[in-house]
């Protein structure tokens, strides 16, 4: 399994304080089944501003403590971007960094609250130039909570969504777990990822929420959203 959405790198956000529970939660997602996750720090949401050279020095260092430590899993560059103006820009000059560094697939973080408007026309901007969004944990924005089918209009316009696995196995609240079935079976979701940040808060485990999301939308389906949909976007493919 591929997990493209976490906060395992240690002291550049609200992940892992130090690069020995980096390490440990390696361990947890090793043991799950998990051979690859993309580090997926917060950028440009008004708090954290995780540096693109950081970030891949950062990967180099854990996946050298890794092998060190005989953890077989390898870690991807990439980032958590907040919804901004010149985002197209700023993946171009590498200032933001997308999916494995790949220049195409972006992890993209919309307001808790609301969504903003003329979001729809955001998208289909990214898409006309090559960049294509993946809503993080859409499960966990109030507005998609209200209005479900608002999802799809931004699928329709060229995004993907990506959900949380604690969100599936009902640990992220009823509220969460209704919103993520619905999502499923309207076959709006893409990938299922872990959104760690520590050992304390959700873990990188999938293999529990894949049992869940079998119950929705059958084996097939559900493992293609922790293992072929996120192969092919951490080698720029489409889905």
């Amino acid at each position: 399994m591929i997990d493209i959405h976490a906060h395992i790198l240690p002291s550049i956000d609200d992940g892992p304080e130090t690069i020995e529970e980096s390490i440990e939660l390696c361990k947890i997602a090793a043991n799950d089944g998990i051979e690859k996750i993309v580090a997926t720090p917060h950028s440009k949401d008004g708090v954290y501003e995780a540096k693109s050279d950081k970030i891949l020095k950062t990967v180099d260092a854990l996946n050298l403590k890794l092998k060190e430590n005989q953890i077989d899993i390898e870690i991807l560059p990439g980032s958590e971007t907040h919804i901004h103006e010149g985002l197209v820009e700023s993946v171009r000059s590498g200032e933001v960094l997308t999916i494995n560094n790949g220049g195409k697939f972006i992890l993209f973080e919309l307001p808790f609250v609301f969504i903003p408007p003329g979001t729809d026309k955001f998208v289909f901007n990214l898409k006309s130039n090559g960049i294509v969004p993946i809503i993080a944990h859409a499960e966990r924005i109030a507005a998609f909570q209200k209005k479900p089918e608002l999802v799809s209009q931004l699928v329709k316009v060229g995004a993907l969504v990506q959900v949380n696995a604690l969100a599936l196995t009902g640990r992220g609240g009823p509220i969460e777990k209704k919103c993520v079935e619905w999502f499923l079976k309207n076959r709006w979701v893409h990938f299922i990822a872990s959104d760690v940040h520590s050992l304390t808060g959700r873990p990188p485990i999938l293999s529990k929420a894949v049992e869940c999301a079998t119950r929705i939308v059958g084996e097939e389906e559900a493992r293609a959203l922790v293992c072929h949909n996120p192969e092919q976007i951490i080698n720029g493919l489409d889905i």
